[in-house]
């Protein structure tokens, strides 16, 4: 301390001399000091102490200290005083020493410094003894007691006040005063002098006087400005505290169990509250219950709501429900009685009355939340205080037009919350008010009103873009305040409202201008969160839900009305829970989707966007799998969900945006399965539906006009779609999700496969993948139909944009852009017809093809950056554009659709004229309707027709430059199928058509460069892989596509007329494949009707073989999706009996192998199956649909084969079936080249007497090559052949000619009978003598043959009679087609003959074809999978028709020889000038051979071999059923045997053949006739004729 150092000890040692100037200085300083006063009085204090400590311990004396204490007392006016509180401390000091002379010297001290601290200073401060010894009191004990009676009398004596009931006229007056009349100019301050006097003169008592001023204050409240400023100022007559004491005395008072405190109190203890006279702290402890008290009360309500809701939810057994009720009662009995109060919540209400919210606000903070204001008193204070506090804002924004509404008073109280002037006022209380609210806001529903319309005002101006950037930010806080209080306060408020309609379209009406992104947060947190934030709420969820069940137990079709009814009260407040209900019984029970939608009608608005969300969530809910357990198929849930979406949104006005960006969402993520519900919402909203269920009459429909399409093109009628399909637009654009949408469909495509794919099953890829591009399909023709030009235009990128940056596959992008390219074709269209008005068809035509043009021009470069540019080196970028950006619309006009439509609108019109029950006007206005449709109709059929003229003239100028074809024809096909038809013919079932369409449109136009006949090969001859590689939907387009290219050519096929007319001048059906630039002309070059007929019978034979093939994988993929195919081209195919008859022995056994495996297989077969078995009488027997033998020998010469599939020259087309239908898709191709190159050589070559066949396939070459030889050498040297034979063992040139030709063994297979038709045959052709015989012996071969079939007689029987039955009609055209055919082509057909009977049936070679053929028997069937026994049976019996080539060791051995030596001695001259030509031929056909072996893989030899069987008879003869399955392994061996075998083998597998060839005639008899007459020719003519014909038709070949 300073003082401290401020005496020092020199000061006192030379106090006289320095120290007391120097001790005064420092006084002097430190009392000048006024900035630090209280460190000043210390400093004083300390300097004072350490110089009268000095005098204690005696280095200073007491007189000089007295002398400066002197003067130092006058610097300062407290000096005395501080003066005295050192001698006090130094008085308690001293005491304790028991050194006496210190004490003495402070007695000294004090005594010489009396005169400068007065006497009663000192005797406060000092003690008694102290007194005592300095004299200033006699006896230290007197003064104690003393003092002891005056704090007595002091604080503990009561004064005696006139108390009311000793005299009571003071408080009367006191009364009168108070009660007097206030209205005059009587004030507080006048009454207060009045009540003082009153207090002076009756000796009144202060406290109850205060207490009689508040009593009459609880009676007169309306005169607050006289009573609160009286108490104010009677207050500063008393302590503070006494006010609230009193006022919390009065409140103890009514805390008896039954007291109930008058309103009066709390409002009087309100005012003065509000007037800050008491504290709320102070008088809050008076006040009861505690608020442990209050807290444990709210806990146990929670637990209560709780028990209600278990007890909602638990099912209650009759028995135990009345018991549960009489407990009930019981507990509610005992309820009655009555609470005490409770004072906290009563002076709450009063505050809220009065207008006082601060206090209120503290008071409800000590509570639980919205405890307080689930008092209703409370709420309805609170709700009137918000009332008058947003009066003068809802007046000015809020009102609605022509609305008065009853103006609100405000508080007559300028403490009272300000009133709200704008929405910035409303942030400062009125929205914490509404929050203390919370859901009890619902006791007013007026304010609940006035709260949403004064947001629908502000949302109003948030959204005007006026504001400046600060008001921007104070609008968004705004925004965010509203919100919460929607979420907070609105909701909850709706959920305990009963039943108010109102209040939800009130609401709406401001929730419809927040973005769907809030709304639905709001409605999210108002389903699983509020519900759990009160117990009031919590009860009324259960109430909810169990109201919920009770109506949907009982919802059904009939009683749609009063439960929608019932539903819509519901809905009005507690909708997210009922929806969630009914949503969770809609997924489980799909039958209830109709009813429920149907009793929807009774919501508000705002309840079907609840809808909305709650389905959203529904769909999104991550608890639920989206696939079935079998992981095979889409979950029923999800399927509901989605069907109960479709019919809701086109119902209903609900918003989309919210839906639509959820699919869009899923499918970023890459998820597809909820594409299920966008395709619902489109199929029901805008009337598209995609199924692959359409019959070829809504197809057909579906190539019109959207009048047309709208009639016949749909399932369901669906009507009045105009205003469903407008919103679903708008939604689509307002929130730009149409093109994301496609394109995010278009990419998830192949995401199915690759990314969603992984682990799942292929059959549930499949589906997805289905799914997401029927969905894009069904899309995209909604855009297409409802957007306008100028929309769609803006909205599609071109197409290289689509393809190269977007990723989209091309077919999908060609569908998007496709109608862009209509409307801007059909826009430029029109500005060109008006610029200049000439109505010429001419001039229309020119000015739309200008307008095409224009548009396309830009695509035509577009699509370069496609594909690589060696594509562009065979078909040109135009054809490309064109075919991809035309539509069936475009290329012909579904007349008889139109008809049907509007002969269905007659038939309509007619009814209701009949109809005697509709009324008249009813009547009038349906006939109107019918009428108008019938217009409309007609003038599109109108339209149409000239628009495809228009197209039509188009496609003619343009195709010259279509097909470049710079390498070769072939493979321009190649890339016209792999980038054209492939793609599109499976991207919808209308593009199949148009596919199939285009194809013969090309082929019509005569395009150049274009082989149809190669087109239409390729289509057919390998559908395996096509087949295999297609989802479920896929495989019915493409069934469809090849159903109608089937159609194309049965029509050409099913009569010669048609056929010359439509192809027999065509480019497309030239023969000779060059690589370019030749047009046909030469007719020879033309493939004539009849080998085009075996062309149809080998894709025939080729399909069969490919579904028997797909049929027997056993994998799921291919036999569903064969068999979906074979239905879609069942009116085309089979034609052919033994065809059908294959199929359906396949068929039938995969309906028995998959009855229990897989039970959709199953189904599928069993349909097909039944469909079959219906056409079977539209069969016809093979050789009704082609004949076989002529032709064969005709074309053998003919053609050159260079394409892919052996689609080359019809006459190796058809003679190889079996060729091609061996090998696949690549082998050929690379044939093909090597080919190609041969194929112009050979042509050259072809004039040559030696018939030399090119071909693709080694096999079929060899055939062709046998059916020559065979036909030279039966001309030249039968009876060598004979004798040949008969000199080698029977059993080696058989087992060679089955090697070669594969054939013999099925057909060996196929029976006894057809060896013994054979024979037949054989024997027939004899010379001139027996020809008589032969005829004879047909009969008697057939019985033998009757009775020697040993496996399955009865069903050859069966067939054998069929041929005898045989119409005569149908034999003399037999004959005459050979007489002709024998003139072109030597005496092929005598040969034939006389050939069949060479070989000798000696016993070993019989039992060897018997071995052979069990062994066939046993064997699998072409495509490697075993084949049931019986079924092989079944294909004997129906190709025994078709195969009576095989030699039989059925007739008599002795017969035989006879007939032998006959015909040997023939055919011996004839053999010896052929000999040297055979010998090449044969090397010709080993060099084939071999090759063919190389290139085709070994799984196909086996198939090939079985077929070259076929293909040798068949050339036109339908080569056995493909379930007919030969031994691979021995054919080979048997091949190459017969290859390097000498002459002799050669001709006998010649002869061989021919037999079979002539077999393939339809009946026996027929053919002896028809041999008989060859033979008969023959020997006229002589050896020389035949030789001239044979060069003659060596030359034709």
């Amino acid at each position: 301390m300073a003082a401290a150092g401020a005496l020092p000890a020199e000061w006192i040692k030379n106090w006289e001399k320095s120290g007391k100037s120097e001790f005064l200085q420092l006084c002097r300083t430190l009392s000048e000091n006024k900035s630090h006063e209280n460190v000043t009085f210390r400093d004083i204090q300390q300097a004072l102490y350490e110089l009268a400590n000095h005098v204690v311990k005696g280095n200073l004396k007491h007189d000089q200290a007295s002398n400066v204490l002197s003067d130092v007392i006058e610097f300062r006016d407290d000096m005395s005083s501080i003066l005295a509180d050192v001698f006090c401390i130094l008085d308690i000091e001293t005491s304790c020493l028991e050194e006496k002379s210190k004490r003495d010297h402070f007695t000294q001290l004090v005594l010489a410094c009396l005169y400068l601290v007065s006497d009663t200073v000192l005797k406060e401060r000092l003690d008694p003894e102290t007194l005592e010894s300095l004299g200033l009191i006699k006896q230290s004990q007197q003064f104690n007691q003393k003092s002891v009676k005056i704090k007595t009398k002091l604080f503990y004596k009561q004064q005696k006040f006139n108390l009311l009931r000793e005299e009571n006229e003071g408080y009367a007056k006191l009364i009168a005063e108070l009660g007097q009349d206030l209205s005059g100019n009587i004030t507080s301050d006048l009454i207060l002098e009045n009540i003082k006097s009153l207090i002076g003169c009756f000796n009144l008592d202060p406290n109850r006087v205060l207490d009689i001023i508040l009593e009459v204050y609880e009676c007169r409240p309306e005169y607050d400005e006289f009573f609160v400023p009286l108490i104010e100022s009677y207050m500063y007559m008393c302590e503070p505290q006494t006010l609230c004491h009193i006022l919390g005395f009065k409140f103890k008072f009514y805390q008896e169990p039954n007291g109930e405190t008058p309103s009066s109190l709390y409002r009087v203890a309100a005012v003065l509250l509000q007037h800050n006279l008491i504290d709320l702290e102070d008088l809050y402890v008076h006040l009861l219950p505690v608020d442990n008290a209050i807290l444990e009360e709210h806990k146990r309500e929670i637990v209560e709501a709780k028990q209600i809701v278990r007890k909602l939810t638990m099912v209650v057994l009759s028995s135990e429900k009345t018991e549960e009720k009489e407990k009930e009662k019981d507990k509610e009995e005992e309820k009655t009685e009555k609470p005490p109060d409770n004072q906290k919540l009563g002076l709450l209400e009063a505050l809220l009355k009065v207008g006082d919210w601060q206090h209120a606000q503290s008071i409800m903070d000590q509570m639980p939340p919205f405890y307080a204001t689930s008092h209703k008193p409370i709420a309805i204070a609170l709700c009137q205080l918000v009332h008058v506090t947003i009066e003068p804002l809802y007046r000015r924004v809020g009102v609605p037009k022509g609305a008065k509404g009853s103006p609100i008073s405000n508080l007559q109280n300028k403490r009272a919350p300000k009133q709200a002037e704008s929405f910035e006022d409303l942030r400062k209380e009125v929205f914490n008010m509404l929050c203390y609210l919370g859901p009890h806001l619902s006791h007013d529903p007026i304010l609940f009103a006035k709260v949403v319309r004064l947001g629908k005002a502000f949302m109003k101006e948030f959204q005007s873009d006026g504001n400046k950037q600060e008001d921007k930010e104070k609008m968004e806080i705004l925004f965010s305040c509203l919100l919460n209080i929607t979420d907070q306060v609105l909701l909850p408020s709706l959920t305990l409202m009963d039943c108010n309609a109102c209040m939800s379209e009130e609401l709406w009406g401001m929730f419809k201008t927040f973005p769907y992104q809030y709304r639905y947060r709001l409605y999210g947190q108002w389903k699983n969160e509020t519900y759990n934030s009160h117990p009031l709420l919590v009860k009324v969820k259960a109430q909810t839900i169990d109201r919920a069940k009770y109506i949907m137990k009982r919802l059904t079709k009939e009683n749609v009305k009063p439960s929608g009814r019932q539903i819509g009260k519901l809905s009005h407040s507690n909708p997210t829970i009922l929806f969630d209900y009914i949503l969770s019984q809609i997924q489980k029970y799909d039958n209830l989707i109709t009813p429920v939608v149907d009793s929807l009608k009774y919501l508000t608005s705002l309840n079907y966007d609840v809808l909305a969300y709650c389905i959203i969530e529904a769909l999104a809910n991550p608890e639920k799998e989206r696939m079935k357990h079998d992981d095979t198929t889409i979950s029923s849930w999800l399927q509901s969900l989605a069907s109960f979406c479709g019919a809701v949104f086109r119902k209903y006005p609900i918003e989309l945006a919210g839906l639509l960006q959820y699919v869009a969402n899923q499918l970023k993520a890459g998820k597809s399965f909820d594409l299920l519900i966008l395709k619902e919402v489109v199929q029901k909203m805008a009337g598209i539906e995609i199924t692959e269920e359409m019959t070829m009459e809504q197809l057909e429909a579906m190539t019109g006009g959207e009048q047309l399409k709208a009639e016949g093109g749909y399932f369901g009628q669906i009507r009045n779609t105009k205003k469903s399909s407008q919103r679903l637009k708008d939604a689509l654009l307002d929130h730009d999700l149409a093109l994301p949408l496609c394109l995010l469909m278009a990419q998830q495509r192949n995401g199915v496969i690759f990314q969603e794919g992984g682990e799942k099953h292929l059959k549930l890829v499949g589906k997805l993948y289905d799914q997401c591009h029927d969905t894009l399909v069904q899309f995209g023709g909604f855009l297409a139909s409802n957007l306008s030009t100028e929309d769609y235009i803006k909205r599609v990128p071109s197409i290289d944009v689509l393809c190269n940056e977007f990723h989209t596959p091309h077919d999908a992008a060609f569908f998007l852009s496709r109608p862009m390219y209509a409307h801007h074709i059909s826009s430029k269209y029109d500005e060109l017809k008006k610029a200049e008005k000439g109505n010429k068809q001419q001039h229309k035509v020119h000015k739309y093809i200008t307008s095409c043009e224009v548009v396309m021009a830009p695509v035509h470069d577009a699509v370069i950056s496609l594909h690589l540019p060696k594509v562009w080196d065979d078909i040109s970028p135009q054809f490309y554009a064109t075919f991809w950006s035309l539509t069936m619309y475009d290329l012909a006009v579904p007349h008889n659709s139109y008809d049907r439509e509007v002969n269905k609108l007659k038939v309509q019109m007619k009814a209701i004229d009949d109809n005697q029950e509709m009324p008249p006007n009813k009547k009038k206005k349906e006939k109107e309707r019918c009428t108008a449709l019938q217009d409309k109709l007609l003038e599109e059929e109108k339209k149409q027709l000239e628009h495809v003229q228009r197209v039509l003239q188009r496609l003619k100028l343009e195709k010259d430059n279509w097909l470049l074809a710079k390498s070769t024809k072939n493979e321009t096909i190649t890339k016209f199928l792999q980038l054209c038809i492939f793609p599109r013919c499976i991207f919808s079932a209308i593009d199949a058509v148009y596919c199939a369409h285009f194809v013969e449109l090309v082929h019509q136009q005569k395009t150049p460069n274009f082989s149809t006949l190669l087109c239409y090969d390729r289509v057919f001859s390998d559908i395996i892989y096509t087949v295999a590689s297609c989802t479920e939907n896929e495989a019915s387009r493409y069934g469809r596509f090849l159903c109608c290219m089937l159609e194309t050519v049965t029509r050409w096929h099913s009569d010669r007329n048609i056929y010359e007319k439509e192809c027999g001048n065509y480019p497309g059906f030239l023969t000779i494949l060059r690589a370019t630039g030749f047009d046909g002309g030469n007719k020879a070059d033309q493939l004539d009707y009849e080998n085009f007929r075996h062309v149809v019978h080998k894709w025939h034979y080729k399909l069969t073989k490919a579904s028997v093939h797909c049929l027997e994988t056993g994998e799921y993929t291919h036999i569903r999706n064969i068999l979906i195919v074979l239905t879609k081209i069942l009116p085309w195919y089979p034609k052919v009996l033994n065809l059908g008859q294959a199929l359906e022995r396949r068929v039938h056994k995969i309906c028995q192998e998959e009855k229990e495996k897989r039970p959709d297989l199953y189904a599928l077969a069993m349909g097909y199956s039944g469909q079959l078995k219906s056409r079977k009488p539209y069969m016809v027997p093979e050789n009704e649909f082609h004949h076989k033998d002529p032709p064969a020998r005709n074309a053998v010469a003919a053609t050159v084969q260079n394409g892919p599939g052996g689609a080359g020259l019809p006459a190796s087309l058809t003679i190889n079936a079996a060729k091609l239908e061996e090998s696949t898709a690549e082998e050929t191709v690379d044939k093909l080249k090597e080919k190609t190159q041969g194929a112009v050589k050979v042509i050259n070559k072809a004039a040559n007497a030696t018939p030399k066949v090119t071909t693709s396939n080694g096999n079929s070459a060899s055939n062709s090559k046998i059916i020559k030889e065979k036909d030279d050498k039966e001309k030249s040297g039968k009876e060598k052949d004979k004798e040949k034979k008969e000199k080698t063992p029977a059993a080696i040139p058989e087992a060679k000619a089955l090697g070669k030709d594969g054939k013999d063994k099925p057909k060996e297979e196929r029976a006894n009978k057809d060896d013994k038709s054979r024979e037949t045959k054989e024997k027939t052709p004899k010379s001139d003598k027996e020809k008589e015989k032969a005829k004879k012996e047909e009969k008697t071969p057939k019985d033998e043959k009757s009775k020697t079939v040993v496996t399955n007689a009865e069903s050859k029987f069966a067939a054998e009679k069929e041929r005898e039955k045989e119409p005569s009609r149908e034999r003399d055209v037999a004959k005459d087609m050979k007489s002709k055919e024998n003139i072109k082509g030597g005496e092929k057909l005598s040969v034939a003959g006389s050939l069949k009977s060479p070989v000798p049936r000696s016993e070993t070679s019989e039992s060897e074809r018997e071995q052979k053929r069990r062994k066939v028997d046993t064997h699998s069937s072409p495509s490697h999978s075993s084949t049931v026994k019986d079924n092989l049976c079944e294909l004997k019996d129906s190709s025994a028709k078709h195969y009576i080539n095989h030699t039989t060791p059925a007739l008599s051995k002795s017969k035989e020889r006879e007939v032998d030596k006959k015909d040997l001695d023939k055919s011996r001259e004839r053999s010896r000038e052929r000999e040297k030509k055979d010998e090449k031929d044969r090397k010709d056909r080993k060099r084939d051979h071999s090759n063919s072996d190389r290139e085709v893989p070994q799984d196909s030899t086996k198939r090939r071999k079985e077929e070259n069987g076929t293909t040798g008879s068949s050339k036109h003869s339908k080569s056995e059923s493909p379930s007919d399955s030969p031994h691979s392994n021995e054919k080979e061996k048997e091949k190459n045997k017969s290859k390097s075998s000498g002459k002799e083998k050669g001709d006998s597998v010649k002869t061989e053949k021919m037999e079979k060839s002539s077999s393939g005639s339809k009946k026996e008899s027929r053919h002896d006739k028809e041999k008989t007459e060859k033979k008969e020719k023959r020997d006229s003519a002589g050896g020389k004729e035949e030789k001239k014909h044979h060069k003659s038709s060596d030359k034709h070949r």
